[in-house]
């Protein structure tokens, strides 16, 4: 199943629903050694859960910001495709793009952009225009 994250009538398309835990088990992982929404609440417990409301939009893009240089630090064969099965691979494997140079780029949605750049303007519109982020499936 593709999910998108809907926020008013606008939809962005992510990508498969493995595809969007592997950047949240990723970033558990690697950067959250007290378990699951530990230090990053908002986008773990709140919109990776499916919802996040504006009043949490804020919050949520100190976050990104801190997952974004964090991520940076990890070179992309240590992703985690699904933190709930370690032995888990992308269905690439290590077939990707020279682009990819760490973890805060490997993420591409399956229209082509980046992930943490479509999550940065989807929490900047929620901030200043308000609504609620969803996560759905397309």
């Amino acid at each position: 199943m593709t999910v998108g994250l809907k926020l008013g009538s606008i939809t962005d398309e992510i990508g498969g629903q493995d595809f969007f835990h592997a950047f949240f088990s990723t970033v558990s992982y690697r950067l959250e050694i007290d378990g699951w929404g530990s230090r990053f609440p908002c986008l773990l417990k709140k919109l990776y859960q499916g919802k996040l409301e504006q009043y949490d939009a804020r919050q949520a893009l100190e976050e990104l910001d801190v997952i974004v240089s964090e991520l940076s630090q990890f070179s992309p064969d240590k992703v985690v495709w699904d933190i709930d099965n370690l032995s888990a691979s992308p269905p690439w494997g290590n077939d990707i793009s020279n682009d990819i140079t760490d973890l805060s780029n490997y993420f591409v949605t399956s229209t082509g952009r980046d992930l943490i750049d479509v999550l940065k303007e989807c929490l900047e519109e929620q901030r200043d225009r308000g609504g609620s982020i969803e996560v759905v499936p397309i």
